[in-house]
């Protein structure tokens, strides 16, 4: 045991980790001195962020930004770099929190932290204002030195995610030049425009002055007071449903109804109540004490760029505050007590929020499923082998019914089966690797408990038929779910995308409930290794247990068949005691016609949830001519190695007849023999079972590759795709579709792109992600 613990700490390079784009401070302390405007300043925001969004937040937005430099704010450029890693498998101890808008609030905080200037602290002259600003200097680096003229960058280039980062601070620049002539910024892609860049050198030569600084209107403001009056009402039931709340939505971005102004909002943790200024409470987790007696939860605004991978819309508006009430304040129950923030007790869910009715927790979770599950997609995965590979790349999401007289909707079931239930939070965020069998063991007595309560109280009364399903009240599009994995990314949509996923969860609420405070409000991606890999190992009891809910709709005879194809190979202990632990199998009452019953289920489930799913990603499009149809269709259909050479994810543009232009995303489902072991992933992949997805829209934040195609040529397309045999084939195939990073219209691509995804998908929008664009 010892030498595979030691094992882990030596290899382990990539640990799960959390987007926690965490919600910005309200202090206003500016955190560097700024010369004063002359008539000729340049406007940060109207000017200088534009160029920014378009031509580096596309690389530099989140905690995997090279050096932690983070451009999509004038408070990020200030802070600058810094040569630690947030992401780091291998520390032994927990990193201190370097959260922007958060962690420091001045120049002087920031340096102290190990973050060295991008642009000058103290402007001088327009010449030691350029000498002193690292942007400056490797913006002119790329202008003096372009990509050169061929088709692949040079093995020059690392574009490995893992690179080592070359973090240059002033000092060393020189070296850095002579070096590295060809890594200029934007680095591995081509250089921004003459204008562009005499904009930005003009800015930086005027000191680089700016603000985040938002102006709220009045009706904004109105409706802000609105919902901070609901947020803090005085009740010990108010305090707790707000405590509730906010540890579900502290880290998605609030709109409301009317969102013309694109303006988004956190809930944060303040000292100050309404009325008063925020002063931001901002621990390592949303349940860690606050160190105040009364906890305000206020409104602020979003003052970063908007980035696609860090991007959870959730509207406020009548409609929410009315459904609220209904779940949370109508019923007739009592709290007694607040809850302490005491880790072994915050942490877990069912003991904090005992005194909160299942259903009414259950039924808000469901109501927006897509953004709470989002959370951790989009939260864990902004870079992360290890947090990804205890998913398949491709499943569906579906959901018990509330409503139901289940186990998993009984309170005092909830209560007696998993209040003694630890998370791996409960430890914080310098842990020891644990062994899988103390969390196993809880598992295990878990699932004999759900068992004997089904037998006792359940199992004569509720038929197992697809009725169990909730299927969104009619009107829902959240009742069902597919989630892509593109080998270190992931993306989550509404509806059933596809025909034959490779494998489906079905979700009761203690099961999304625990997913939700191990990955998202119990994770600390400036957690060490023992606490990365406790939360790793964790995800797959639960993974399991979501896959077994499923495989309980099939007949008796064929759930073993089902599941030992979905575990195929050497399977890892704890896979096979979780197997042992849920072998009591639960009768399908589902009438089954054929001799392929999987697929008939599958088909059953879409016509099943058929008036609630969401149609947004169809290829139903009425643009779409039917030799376009035509084409998709055959690509959807391709599968083994011709799939397995395409790319994870890709951004194909179409322009039709009319030079209309409409996008879609092209996804490539790697197949393994099974994800039960952390290590060792390539070798449990079986390329002859991959397969490709094409649907209408984004269906992902991290694209590996961009194509343009007319519509015309979609027939040859598909065909090529078709015929793929060998690395030089998709070559080939990039030669005649492709626009790589080299090209001369990867820039027009790319603005033509991210217009196309504001103007069609408005409150869904965010900037890219490019740092996994590949090069071949």
């Amino acid at each position: 045991m010892i030498y595979r613990l030691l094992a882990l700490l030596v290899v382990v390079t990539l640990g799960l980790v959390v987007l926690f784009d965490f919600p910005p401070t309200v202090q206003e302390t500016t955190v560097k001195e700024t010369v004063q405007p002359t008539v000729n300043t340049l406007n940060f925001s109207q000017q200088i962020k534009p160029i920014l969004e378009t031509r580096c937040v596309v690389c530099h937005a989140c905690y995997d930004a090279p050096c932690q430099l983070k451009l999509g704010s004038y408070e990020g450029i200030a802070r600058g770099a810094s040569a630690d890693r947030v992401y780091d498998g291998q520390r032994l101890l927990e990193a201190n929190l370097t959260r922007l808008f958060e962690d420091a609030h001045t120049t002087t905080e920031w340096r102290d932290k190990g973050f060295f200037p991008v642009i000058s602290d103290s402007p001088q002259s327009p010449e030691d204002n350029i000498e002193s600003s690292l942007i400056a200097q490797f913006l002119t680096l790329k202008q003096e030195n372009p990509l050169p003229s061929k088709t692949l960058l040079s093995e020059e280039f690392d574009l490995n995610i893992n690179r080592e980062h070359q973090c240059s601070t002033g000092e060393d620049f020189v070296d850095f030049k002579q070096d590295k002539p060809l890594w200029g910024m934007p680095y591995g892609l081509p250089r921004v425009s003459a204008d562009q860049h005499q904009t930005l050198i003009d800015w930086i030569k005027q000191g680089a002055t700016g603000s985040d600084q938002i102006t709220l209107d009045s009706e904004t403001v109105q409706l802000i007071d609105q919902w901070e009056a609901f947020f803090n009402q005085n009740s010990l039931k108010a305090q707790l449903v707000s405590r509730y709340l906010y540890e579900h939505l502290f880290l998605v971005n609030l709109h409301f109804a009317d969102n013309s102004k694109r303006q988004y909002f956190k809930l944060v943790r303040s000292s100050t109540p309404p009325g008063q200024g925020i002063k931001g409470i901002f621990t390592r987790r949303p349940f860690d004490s606050p160190g105040v007696d009364r906890v305000y939860y206020r409104i602020q605004p979003v003052k970063q760029s908007i980035v696609h991978k860090a991007h959870m819309p959730y509207r406020l508006s009548e409609e929410r505050m009315d459904f609220w009430n209904a779940l949370f304040f109508e019923p007739d129950y009592s709290v007694t007590s607040l809850p302490t923030y005491e880790p072994e007790q915050a942490s877990n869910p069912f003991v904090t929020f005992a005194e909160l009715p299942v259903q009414s927790r259950y039924k808000y979770l469901l109501d927006e499923a897509q953004n709470t599950i989002m959370q951790f997609i989009k939260g864990p995965v902004c870079r992360g082998q290890m947090a990804l590979n205890v998913i398949n790349d491709y499943f569906w999401v579906v959901f018990i019914e509330p409503d139901l007289e289940l186990v998993e909707n009984n309170n005092e079931f909830m209560q007696s089966a998993l209040s003694k239930m630890r998370l791996p939070a409960e430890d914080e965020s310098n842990a020891l690797p644990t062994s899988w069998l103390t969390y196993a063991s809880m598992e295990k007595d878990y699932l004999h408990a759900k068992s004997k309560f089904i037998k006792q109280h359940i199992s004569q009364k509720v038929p197992v038929t697809l009725d169990l399903l909730w299927d969104g009240d009619n009107q829902n599009p959240n009742a069902g779910l597919t989630v892509f994995r593109h080998k270190t990314a992931a993306s989550v949509v509404q509806g059933l995308i596809g025909d034959a996923p490779q494998t489906t969860w079905v979700l009761t609420y203690p099961l999304f409930e625990r997913i939700h405070y191990l990955l998202v409000a119990g994770y600390d991606v400036f957690g060490n290794v023992g606490h990365q890999l406790n939360s790793r190992m964790y995800m797959d009891f639960l993974r399991m247990e979501g896959e077994f809910n499923f495989l309980s709709l099939l007949p008796s005879k064929v759930q073993n068949e089902v599941r030992d194809h979905w575990y195929r190979g050497s399977v890892s202990e704890v896979e096979e005691f979780v197997y042992e632990a849920n072998k009591t199998k639960i009768k399908s009452d589902i009438e089954y016609t054929t001799d392929t019953p999987l697929a008939e289920l599958y088909s059953k489930l879409k016509t099943h949830l058929k008036p609630t799913l969401s149609q947004t990603h169809t290829l139903e499009d009425k643009s779409l001519s039917k030799k376009a149809k035509n084409a998709f269709n055959e690509i959807n259909a391709v599968k083994g190695q011709a799939a397995s050479l395409m790319a994870e994810s890709t951004i194909i543009k179409v322009i039709d007849g009319s030079a209309e232009s409409h996008f879609y995303t092209l996804l490539r489902h790697s197949a393994h023999s099974n994800i039960s072991h952390l290590f060792n992933e390539e070798d449990r992949r079986i390329p002859e079972e991959d397969r490709l997805t094409i649907a209408r829209g984004f269906l992902t934040s991290h694209p590996n590759s961009f194509m343009q195609i007319s519509e015309s040529d979609l027939s040859e397309f598909a065909t090529s795709i078709k015929s793929l045999a060998s690395p030089e084939d998709y070559t080939k195939l990039m030669d005649n579709f492709g626009v790589r990073r080299t090209d001369p219209k990867f820039w027009h691509f790319a603005d033509s792109m991210h217009e196309y995804f504001e103007l069609a998908y408005p409150t869904d929008f965010g900037y890219l992600d490019f740092n996994r664009l590949e090069n071949r």
